[in-house]
C-alpha cells in the first residue's frame, strides 16, 4: 500500500467515524407529547393543524417536539404537568394527551391525564 492510499483509507475511515457519530446523535431523540411551546412543535399538532410550528397553546397535549431520549417525562413543566411519549401513547391506540388544547379540540383518541 502507497502512502498516498494510506492516507485517502485514514482520511475515508474518518470521515465515516463521523458520519456514524452524527447518525447516533441524531437518533438520540424521542418525540414528545405536551412539551412545546405555542407554535413551537416539530410537526402535526392533532387535527386543525398541518405540521412544524401550528400548535396554538403552550404544552398542547396534541402537538409533539423532538426531545434528547430519556428527558420527556422528566422535564420540569408547568403546573405539575409530564410529557408523554409518543411510543407509549402509541402502544395504547392515543395520538396524544387530553390537555392544554384549544377550545373546541375533541379529546376523542387523546389520552386521560392527571396532574
Amino acid at each position: 500500500m502507497t502512502t498516498k492510499t494510506m492516507i485517502l483509507a485514514s482520511a475515508l475511515a474518518t470521515a465515516m467515524a463521523g458520519l456514524a457519530h452524527d447518525a447516533a446523535a441524531a437518533g438520540a431523540q424521542e418525540k414528545c407529547f405536551g412539551v412545546a411551546l405555542a407554535g413551537q412543535n416539530d410537526c402535526a399538532a392533532g387535527p386543525g393543524t398541518t405540521c412544524a410550528g401550528t400548535s396554538k397553546v403552550d404544552y398542547q397535549g396534541n402537538a409533539w417536539k423532538l426531545v434528547p431520549a430519556g428527558t420527556c417525562t422528566t422535564m420540569d413543566l408547568p403546573g405539575g404537568r409530564h410529557g408523554m411519549l409518543a411510543s407509549a401513547l402509541e402502544a395504547e391506540g392515543k395520538y396524544g394527551i387530553a390537555r392544554d388544547l384549544p377550545a373546541g379540540t375533541s379529546t376523542d383518541g387523546l389520552a386521560a391525564v392527571t396532574m
